[in-house]
């Protein structure tokens, strides 16, 4: 058994979108009038769009579609996507990229971020060519911490889940590694408050430790 794969979450792992969500989210929740806790918002980590429309529409007795609502929400991202001077890849991701890559490694994009949103973000940095395949939450049947987007994502990259890593860093993206039954490392982000690391197979706040002279200890 080896490291033959990495499939990497997106939001809070390669960039920190996690502030610019919050931000467009909390535009569009004024503008649906609605008030929403920070406990309920927090929920909200790690899930598809979708899903959280959903929740809301059902949380608030909204007569809005989710489609509409989605449709507010990413106006507003993409406004502070490409205005907010303070977004950047997150330090030290895009060499970690680059050395797995260099090494052979399998990389996948497994995010419940949408498709369009996953696009933005690999064509500002510079990301498609690093990566064998990407796949968007929003597409799929299921929202993590449900398995199904990490058990395609190594199905995309043609490995057994034993030869797979996950790298992670909300509660419902590890919930999801960890139910799919492939190892799981999560990287603890400053913008991911109040999640739980309990059920990752490593924890690590600096990306030096899953360069593959450390992490391939556990392969």
């Amino acid at each position: 058994m080896s490291l033959k794969a990495v499939l990497f979450d997106m939001d809070g792992v390669i960039v920190d979108t996690e502030p610019l969500h919050r931000k467009a989210y909390f535009k569009t929740f004024d503008q649906l009038e609605v008030n929403v806790s920070e406990k309920l918002y927090t929920s909200f980590t790690g899930a598809s769009t979708k899903r959280v429309c959903e929740t809301l529409i059902g949380e608030f007795n909204l007569s809005h579609s989710h489609e509409d609502i989605a449709a507010m929400k990413r106006s507003h991202f993409k406004d502070y996507f490409y205005n907010d001077k303070e977004f950047d890849l997150i330090p030290g991701v895009r060499k970690l990229i680059e050395h797995y890559h260099q090494n052979g490694i399998t990389l996948i994009l497994a995010s419940s971020a949408t498709m369009t949103t996953i696009n933005m973000v690999f064509e500002k940095f510079g990301l498609e060519k690093y990566f064998s395949g990407k796949i968007s939450g929003a597409d799929l049947q299921e929202s993590k911490p449900h398995p199904e987007i990490f058990l395609k994502a190594a199905e995309m990259a043609n490995q057994p889940i034993e030869n797979c890593m996950v790298i992670e860093d909300s509660t419902n993206g590890i919930l999801a590694a960890k139910r799919a039954e492939i190892f799981c490392a999560a990287y603890r982000s400053l913008h991911s408050v109040n999640q739980t690391y309990d059920l990752a197979d490593v924890v690590v706040s600096d990306y030096d430790e899953l360069v593959l002279d450390k992490i391939s200890t556990y392969f």
